[in-house]
């Protein structure tokens, strides 16, 4: 499957390659005319089997100003409700950093914080688009989107990543789950919360 999905992720990114660079250019000068230099976000991921890369994204927000909330501009609103921030992601797709479809690559502090069954996430590369990101996006808790994550590990296809492609297209249309509720973006993820563990079943005793 692996190999599969490496000719398909070579072969999609180079297709779209003849519009999606005149569209990362122009996306590029309207980042650099809205908040000026530098106009990639560049910020370390953790990808297959936990080795960390590079992730490249078009900035959405001020360098200084506040949270989150405060920092991201009117430019970086439109940017990525449109997810044309992840544009510059193709070249990690090139490069072999991540695929087209996969788990979206999280920050290397939560690699301590996961579940074995969440940690599983990084059997596969990450992805540009995923299960979650057509499933809700950043509506779903971060429990959520781990189950479908490693749904998705158990039963990655290329079958099933065009379906998630053709939903992409849905989704970014809707521009539905941008954000979580109350937040820019996402909250940082702290873990799972302690539970009274059932002595005989290992999970969570409920009252």
């Amino acid at each position: 499957m692996r190999d599969a999905q490496r000719v398909l992720d070579l072969v999609l990114a180079l297709a779209v390659l003849p519009v999606a660079l005149p569209l990362a250019l122009a996306v590029a000068a309207l980042v650099r005319i809205g908040m000026g230099p530098p106009v990639l976000f560049r910020h370390t991921r953790t990808g297959l089997k936990g080795r960390l890369f590079t992730l490249y994204k078009f900035r959405t927000m001020r360098a200084s100003g506040g949270d989150d909330e405060a920092r991201l501009t009117m430019v970086g609103r439109l940017l990525r409700s449109l997810s044309l921030d992840e544009l510059p992601q193709l070249w990690n797709v090139l490069r072999g950093d991540m695929s087209l479809v996969g788990p979206r690559p999280l920050l290397p502090q939560y690699l301590g914080r996961y579940t074995p069954e969440q940690a599983r996430r990084h059997e596969v590369r990450p992805g540009i688009t995923g299960l979650a990101q057509v499933s809700g996006r950043n509506a779903l808790g971060w429990s959520e989107k781990f189950t479908l994550d490693v749904w998705y590990v158990d039963h990655r296809s290329v079958a099933l990543d065009l379906r998630i492609l053709l939903r992409t297209v849905t989704a970014v249309v809707r521009r539905a789950g941008v954000s979580a509720p109350g937040a820019a973006t996402m909250p940082e993820f702290m873990g799972e919360p302690a539970c009274p563990v059932h002595p005989e079943e290992r999970r969570c005793a409920t009252s």
